[in-house]
């Protein structure tokens, strides 16, 4: 018997040796090398790779450029969070409700998350241009006061790029918050409106709590998907103007663009630890508090 377990656990190790082959050697195997290049001064047109240990981390730290770059993503990073999220909960609550037309603004609300980003860019550089539909239509309702030069000022370029991305992927996160929304048993509520609790305490108490899930998930998701931006602000500005939209992204593909490999690996090694030292903590931090709640 204790045979035949063991033989049925070695086989359950087969099952997935595919997928762990896959994994190492396209993923495990390129990230290896990738902190190895990173530590050299791998550049196109040189004969020889030379190691040059943490040069390339020094000149990170010591570049105005790539520090501007690793702020204004941070800078996107929290826009976007708090804005796909507080944006998707409201449509989710919106949608949620018993009305005739939900499946239609269920599927308007989502439509934007399946077109491309680049397209999105495209259709928003017109809009966001400063002669542009926006400022033209603010103008005309007699909201003159409000427009701005949406891709030119350096000062609130981030905002309108961070603004498009919100605008594009709200609606996916409705979806998740509209499938925890669902899983919350209808009983709670009559219970809670029995015992004369108002909308905003059985949100308060009942819909919040309940929805620590869907929360923790779309969190996640918008906080790697923020600082690992890239298409965003390349189809809208390519990193302008100057220098004012660069984001870590953007870096990497513009050093690798001009042969400069090594410094390339470098940025994206920087993302990775970044991505990993922010998204690691807050993800136990999460857990932690749905499991206590």
């Amino acid at each position: 018997m204790v045979i035949m377990r063991r033989k049925g656990h070695i086989y359950s190790y087969w099952l997935i040796l595919p997928a762990l082959l896959i994994f190492g050697i396209f993923f495990i195997a390129p990230s290896i090398y990738g902190v190895i290049y990173s530590l050299t001064d791998w550049t196109i047109g040189k004969d020889k790779v030379s190691f040059i240990g943490l040069e390339n981390y020094r000149t990170i730290l010591e570049s105005e450029e790539l520090r501007l770059a690793i702020y204004n993503t941070f800078l996107y990073a929290v826009v976007v969070v708090i804005g796909k999220n507080l944006n998707g909960l409201l449509l989710a609550l919106a949608v949620n409700t018993k009305m005739k037309l939900r499946g239609y603004f269920r599927v308007i609300f989502f439509l934007p998350c399946v077109i491309s980003t680049i397209i999105i860019g495209l259709i928003f550089v017109p809009i966001l241009h400063p002669n542009g539909i926006l400022n033209e239509f603010l103008s005309t309702i007699g909201l003159g006061f409000l427009t701005q030069q949406w891709l030119v000022d350096s000062h609130i370029v981030m905002f309108s790029i961070a603004g498009v991305s919100i605008w594009q992927w709200s609606g996916y996160h409705m979806v998740v918050y509209l499938a925890g929304l669902q899983g919350i048993p209808s009983d709670y509520y009559e219970a809670a409106r029995m015992d004369g609790a108002t909308a905003w305490q059985r949100f308060r108490y009942i819909t919040f709590p309940m929805l620590a899930p869907a929360f923790n998930i779309n969190l996640l998701l918008s906080l790697i998907g923020g600082l690992k931006v890239f298409s965003e602000p390349y189809a809208l500005t390519n990193g302008g103007p100057g220098n004012a939209s660069q984001v870590i992204a953007l870096e990497v593909f513009s050093k690798f663009g001009r042969g400069q490999w090594g410094l390339g690996t470098a940025l994206n090694v920087t993302l990775a630890v970044f991505v990993s030292v922010i998204a690691v903590p807050v993800l136990y931090k999460m857990r932690k508090r749905e499991v206590d709640e």
